[in-house]
This record gives structure tokens, sequence and C-alpha cells, in this order.
């Protein structure tokens, strides 16, 4: 996939703000801007639905979009209230970022401040194949904390 195509549905991308970008020559995730017309104030446990100011189409099925809350503001208790976003790629919608505030004190998001990020992945879709059993692996069956904490 080299091309992500994009419709612009907030005048303010690509003008006052930039089209959603990578921030670095090695940043994975390509950043998502809150359009708002004022800043958003977001209570402990607030959650808001916000545009990223475009509709976008993928178009091809082995590749799809994560949307994912920028570790910065996520630390300060601003996540996705889905935890993470999933953009199939036959969708050509507009992008909307689900904030919550799962933190203790008030969030003030501005117009145009980079709120998520957004990255593609591969989509490996595998066939089921129904077994009575598996070849038996080093770990089995064991699970959660089996593997230690060091």
């Amino acid at each position: 996939m080299n091309s992500l195509q994009i419709c612009i549905l907030d005048p303010r991308i690509g003008q006052e703000w930039p089209l959603p970008h990578y921030a670095s020559a090695d940043a994975a995730g390509m950043d998502l801007r809150a359009c708002l017309d004022a800043p958003l104030h977001l209570a402990p446990g607030q959650v808001e639905l916000v545009s990223a100011g475009f509709a976008m189409h993928i178009g091809d099925p082995q590749v799809t979009a994560l949307l994912l809350p920028r570790s910065g503001l996520g630390h300060r208790g601003l996540v996705l209230g889905n935890l993470v976003g999933l953009i199939d790629a036959d969708y050509q919608g507009p992008l909307s970022i689900s904030l919550w505030n799962r933190g203790t004190a008030e969030i003030v998001i501005e117009p145009g401040e980079r709120v998520a990020q957004m990255v593609l992945v591969p989509i490996i879709r595998p066939d089921i194949t129904v077994v009575d059993s598996f070849t038996t692996s080093q770990r089995g069956v064991a699970g959660f904390g089996s593997t230690g904490r060091r």
C-alpha cells in the first residue's frame, strides 16, 4: 500500500493544521488532531467523540488501521474510549476519535491538538483448521503469570 485516500471534512486540516503525518522519520503512527471549534473540557470519567477532520478509505484488504492513544496524553489520563480503534479497509467514512479521561483531574483538549495516532498494519486471514489436540509446546496450557516476572 503506497497511498491512503482521505477526503478533508474540516478545512483547517491541511491549512491551519497539517494533514495527518508522521512526527519523525521513524514514527510508526501518524498523528491525528482534534477538530474542535473551542477547547473541550473533559471531566474525570467523561467520554466524547471528536472529529479528526477527514474521511478515509484504505482500500487494500491486506491492511487495517489502528487508532491508539498518544503515550504522553495517556500517561496524563487521556486514552481512547474504545481503548483501540479498528478501521477496516472497506470503510469510507469520517474518522472520529473517542476520547476518555480515565484520570482524576480535568483534561483540556485544544482545537487542533494531537490527541491520537493511527498505525497501518498488515492483516493475516488464516483458514481455520479444527483439530482434536495440539502438538505439545514448552509452555502448553500454562496461562497468566506462567512465564514469571523476569
